[in-house]
């Protein structure tokens, strides 16, 4: 541990904002370590599909149950954050190894008028009474619906907070005490703003006690 701790480096606040400015962007967005990412289906009042990459998505609350996300600042088209207010549905869907270039290329700043679905060659898959599409490649899928939109100050940002109307997924890869193995669903994660990771299980813990 202390020849780990010899390597350290410490970079104070005004070395940071001295950064070249895509140099701090990488480096900031890799140091809150591997981060959730999924694909956000969306669908506008004319029908328009819509799909697009976030990492910025969390749990908020099992009771009930909501799921949280960060839309950055207005400054150009957000077609994802414009279908939401519209229909107050959208989907996320985990990313699986076999397309995640695909889901990558959903970043690209597609005209509204693109299906980044069509554009990538991610198939859109309805459920019956769901307004917003799923991505049919994917292995785990949720359903949310919009309730709180919160813009922050300190840097124009958007908080989204939405509740969770429905899961589809593998009943299998549930386990007895409700916890979810996502591993098995093939679900992959990410660091920075454009590394993907397959992930390897270390341990499950009992719960914590004094």
């Amino acid at each position: 541990m202390n020849s780990q701790n010899s390597l350290l480096k410490r970079i104070k606040k005004d070395e940071i904002l001295a950064m070249e400015k895509r140099f701090r962007a990488n480096f900031i967005n890799s140091i809150s370590g591997f981060k959730s990412v999924g694909l956000i289906g969306t669908i506008s009042k004319t029908k328009q599909t819509n799909l697009a990459i976030f990492s910025q998505v969390f749990h908020l609350g099992a009771n009930p149950a909501l799921m949280g996300f960060i839309v950055r600042p207005e400054i150009s088209p957000r077609h994802t954050l414009e279908n939401i207010e519209e229909t107050n549905y959208f989907t996320f869907n985990h990313i699986n190894e076999e397309f995640y270039k695909q889901a990558h290329q959903t970043a690209a700043r597609y005209e509204k008028e693109v299906s980044e679905f069509e554009a990538t060659g991610l198939t859109p898959h309805f459920e019956n009474d769901f307004i917003a599409p799923y991505v049919k490649e994917s292995h785990f899928r949720v359903g949310l619906k919009l309730e709180e939109k919160h813009e922050l100050s300190i840097n124009n940002t958007i908080f989204l907070i939405a509740s969770v109307q429905e899961v589809i997924l593998n009943e299998e890869i549930i386990e007895k005490d409700g916890y979810i193995d996502i591993e098995k669903a093939g679900t992959i994660t990410s660091s920075c703003l454009d590394s993907y990771h397959v992930t390897k299980h270390l341990d499950r813990l009992p719960y914590a006690k004094p």
